[in-house]
């Protein structure tokens, strides 16, 4: 079994290495347009499997895709990442025709694959990769909601001085500023998390979580990598071994929670088909208005991404 991940940069390498040591496949294929740079940084990866005791293969290309034929699952993680003071909105005419490509050259080799975006704007770009490969929807998912609620649990975890594997969270909405976590579905070990901390503090580790990617970009100059390379390489995890997680991922609405043809971040259960469910939750009058907020902002996006002609 092989999965292709595409963009061999920061985010791309640390998918393929938590993909290979948790041996989830046979075969990783690491493409890459640059010359050389996925060949290398599989090489150094490949060493680490005699330290890390894993034995998936891993396979650098430049621009092959005939290498990624039959691939179960592609990660598209290509793009221009975000530097300080740019918005994830000004990396649509740029990452638009990057992503639209990979898409269209990995499909074409691997036609039932499903697709797993990763590069921002992540709502709109994986909008531009259901456009660009012509398949289902349900294989089509943006990878948003994970690296969100990781830093949702993170930042609670640190505020409450307990261990983040007993943080259970959600949140909906759009990768950036307008996603909505939702603290009535965040729980400690089943204990509501508005039953240990105040709403104040409460209410700024939400706010901290929306700038989650922004405060990354301040302090190293490009965006995040371990967390999104991590949270990408669980989803995959759900499809190689069908686990049938519930995870928040981006996906394309036809008419829950009242919204059709949006890509927005919903629970999803991810099995082997890529989406299996899309599941509803009850939401308050506080929540939808949050969530309609963030859709407005999804779509405004994606009219950008209309607008551009590329389709």
């Amino acid at each position: 079994m092989k999965v292709t991940v595409v963009g061999a940069g920061n985010v791309g390498a640390t998918v393929a290495q938590c993909i290979a040591e948790k041996e989830l496949v046979n075969e990783i294929i690491l493409l890459d347009i640059k010359e050389g740079l996925s060949e290398g940084k599989a090489l150094d990866l490949w060493q680490t499997a005699p330290v890390n005791y894993y034995d998936s293969r891993i396979k650098g290309v430049t621009n092959d895709y005939k290498s990624t034929e039959n691939s179960e699952v592609i990660v598209i993680t290509s793009g221009v990442p975000r530097k300080p003071g740019m918005s994830r909105d000004d990396l649509i005419s740029i990452n638009a025709n990057i992503v639209k490509s990979v898409a269209e050259n990995a499909i074409k080799y691997s036609p039932n694959a499903k697709i797993i975006v990763v590069s921002n704007p992540l709502d709109v770009m994986t909008y531009v990769a259901y456009l660009a490969a012509k398949t289902s929807p349900e294989k089509v998912l943006g990878m948003a909601g994970i690296l969100d609620t990781a830093r949702y649990r993170a930042f609670l975890a640190d505020e409450l001085k307990c261990n983040p594997k007993d943080i259970q969270a959600l949140l909906l909405g759009g990768h950036g500023d307008t996603m909505v976590p939702l603290p009535r579905y965040t729980t400690v070990s089943g204990i509501p998390v508005t039953q240990l901390i105040e709403k104040e503090k409460l209410d700024a580790i939400i706010k901290r979580t929306q700038n989650g990617g922004g405060e990354i970009v301040s302090l190293l100059g490009t965006s995040a990598w371990y967390a999104p390379g991590a949270s990408a390489a669980q989803m995959v995890e759900a499809i190689i071994r069908n686990q049938n997680r519930i995870f928040p991922c981006c996906v394309k609405l036809d008419g829950q929670y009242g919204y059709k043809n949006v890509f927005v971040g919903v629970p999803v259960k991810v099995g082997k088909n890529g989406v299996e469910q899309i599941i509803e939750i009850e939401l308050n009058a506080e929540e939808k208005a949050s969530f309609d907020n963030s859709v407005s902002a999804v779509k405004t996006l994606m009219d950008v991404l209309d607008n551009m002609k590329l389709f």
